[in-house]
């Protein structure tokens, strides 16, 4: 296969003088109080959020992890009317799956970048040869280096499928969490015909619009468990689906309040025992956001929720049909009883692997890659 003839390798390097006023801003930051024992009560810890900032002024390395990631085969081209940045990597073997990776938030096609090669070459990596994907990690629009026009799960679904057409690839899988498991929904909704099988880490925010009286217990219980959550830690959606804006002027503005809206959810969301860097690192945590921050992006990310509220509740509890699979990581949020995913989509594998949350192709990359040569193989 080819890149479409409007597409263009994309290898950004960021100017030192962006780095510099990075690193001014950091060191002139004015730091909230908080009482001695907060910790991460409150929301994230000023005083690890002290020791990463001071890191990431004084010995943190863009240009490295910058050159790292401009070692993956990335582009831009025009899809659909959006500027996309995306990945498109290929299997050295020339026989592969194709398959769209969907990523979330707070993150971009970083989600996915240590799991690329395991999916591309899997022979180097111990496992079958073939197993092998075309792996293709597109930012949603708004996201990383893509445009910053926020649309919707079911539109960015549709720029997808437009991409993996002038990609030339016709048919597909599609795997994703978070957002990225809203958009591969509505792929396989909207182009079943084409995407052979859907993998996704999460059933998404629940929407169930029958008769709870055809409920099991567990979903029931499950179901009852999402507003508790949402009063306890979903303040950062209930902003971004209504006043994104408003919380976008500080985060834009200053690099330290980007961080600590990130990070909480990078240590909430995680395998991470509430150590946030048993599961990253910092120079792991510090790419993500600083991705954020050159890319000005935080608000644009944030109105793709304003956006999905306005999905109807019907098209959001449709069933999938295509062959779908589910890795429920244990320190993902709230997992799905089974009965609700088969409720929900037509479920050819479930597996519960041992470690790995929310990010799991970046927490666990050898995990997740194992997970999808399982279960896409039958698909092939």
């Amino acid at each position: 296969m080819t890149e479409h003839p409007t597409a263009e390798r994309f290898s950004p390097q960021t100017p030192p003088a962006t780095i510099e006023d990075l690193r001014a801003r950091l060191r002139a930051t004015r730091w909230p109080e908080s009482p001695e024992d907060a910790g991460w009560s409150l929301g994230t810890d000023v005083a690890y959020l002290r020791e990463l900032v001071t890191y990431w002024a004084e010995e943190f390395d863009w240009a490295a992890q910058e050159a790292a990631l401009n070692r993956l085969p990335r582009f831009r081209t025009s899809v659909g009317g959006h500027g996309i940045h995306y990945v498109h990597a290929k299997a050295p073997s020339g026989i592969a799956l194709p398959l769209v990776l969907a990523h979330g938030w707070p993150d971009s096609f970083w989600r996915y970048s240590k799991v690329i090669p395991l999916l591309t070459d899997p022979g180097a990596h111990g496992a079958d040869p073939a197993d092998a994907f075309d792996i293709v990690v597109p930012d949603m629009p708004g996201f990383g280096y893509s445009g910053h026009a926020a649309v919707d799960s079911v539109a960015v679904a549709g720029l997808w499928a437009e991409l993996m057409s002038t990609l030339g690839y016709e048919r597909f899988g599609a795997a994703g969490g978070d957002i990225g498991s809203h958009v591969g929904r509505f792929l396989a909704l909207d182009h079943p015909e084409r995407v052979v099988a859907l993998h996704r880490t999460d059933a998404v925010a629940p929407v169930f619009t029958g008769d709870p009286a055809d409920l099991t217990p567990e979903e029931r219980d499950w179901l009852a468990a999402w507003p508790a959550w949402r009063a306890t830690e979903g303040a950062y959606a209930a902003m971004h689906s209504t006043k994104p804006q408003t919380a976008a002027f500080g985060l834009t503005d200053s690099p330290v309040g980007l961080a600590a809206w990130i990070v909480e959810k990078m240590r909430a969301w995680s395998d991470c025992g509430g150590d946030v860097e048993r599961s990253f690192t910092k120079d792991e945590i510090l790419t993500n956001v600083t991705l954020y921050w050159l890319t000005g992006t935080i608000g644009s990310s944030m109105r793709m929720y304003h956006a999905n509220a306005g999905i109807p509740p019907a098209r959001r509890a449709e069933r999938v049909e295509v062959p779908s699979g589910f890795s429920l990581f244990p320190g993902d949020i709230l997992p799905p009883p089974r009965a609700w995913l088969e409720r929900a989509a037509n479920v050819a594998r479930v597996t519960e692997p041992e470690r790995g949350g929310h990010f799991a192709p970046f927490e666990e990359p050898e995990l997740y890659a194992a997970e999808l040569r399982e279960f896409f193989r039958p698909y092939r």
